[in-house]
């Protein structure tokens, strides 16, 4: 057949076109983080520390430090989570961390939540923060704060506000990535 001999082939209107197959529905579970999860759990921080200013790590953590962490969060009994898939695969985390070593701080933590970048918008960092605050208070806990960048990291802001966070300070100018000053906002949540 010569070039000039092709024709273009027809298409079909919309309407007598097959419909594409509905997405699959988005599941997931939380359970409690177990070792075997750390990779997955190393592979989502890393990709923010190396991608964003959600965190102001400029080095990506080794499994070396997630076990060690984990092994320090699990001695002191703090809530640790991940949001799971079907097919077991990490989503997403949540832990709370002691607020600092001295021991007049000993009820108080700060949160973090780190979701896989394609898990993100479908509820997911609601569900953990929803779980991690209640496991917080089962634990006996009472302050969760969170420190978020003050640019970059509006969802999380938003998230928190919305579950009852209320800001009590910002610091401008305490971090440098990417070349630029960042500052951080200070949220408190009372579990009383």
């Amino acid at each position: 057949m010569l070039e000039e001999e092709y024709q273009k082939r027809r298409v079909l209107p919309r309407h007598l076109r097959k419909p594409p197959p509905p997405p699959a529905e988005f599941s997931f579970t939380i359970r409690d983080a177990a070792p075997r999860d750390l990779p997955d759990i190393r592979e989502i921080y890393n990709y923010y520390v190396i991608n964003s200013v959600v965190t102001f790590d400029e080095d990506a953590m080794t499994l070396r430090e997630w076990r060690a962490k984990f092994a320090y969060l699990g001695k002191l009994g703090m809530p640790f989570l991940v949001a799971v898939s079907p097919s077991d695969q990490v989503l997403g985390y949540a832990l709370v961390s002691p607020w600092k070593q001295k021991r007049a701080y000993r009820y108080t933590v700060e949160n973090s939540i780190y979701i896989r970048p394609a898990a993100t918008g479908k509820g997911l960092g609601n569900a953990l923060l929803a779980d991690l605050i209640d496991r917080s208070k089962q634990a006996g806990l009472k302050e969760i704060l969170a420190v978020i960048a003050d640019k970059g990291a509006e969802g999380s802001l938003r998230l928190h506000e919305k579950f009852g966070f209320t800001e009590i300070g910002r610091m401008g100018r305490v971090g440098y990535k990417f070349d630029r000053w960042l500052g951080t906002v200070m949220l408190q949540k009372s579990l009383k």
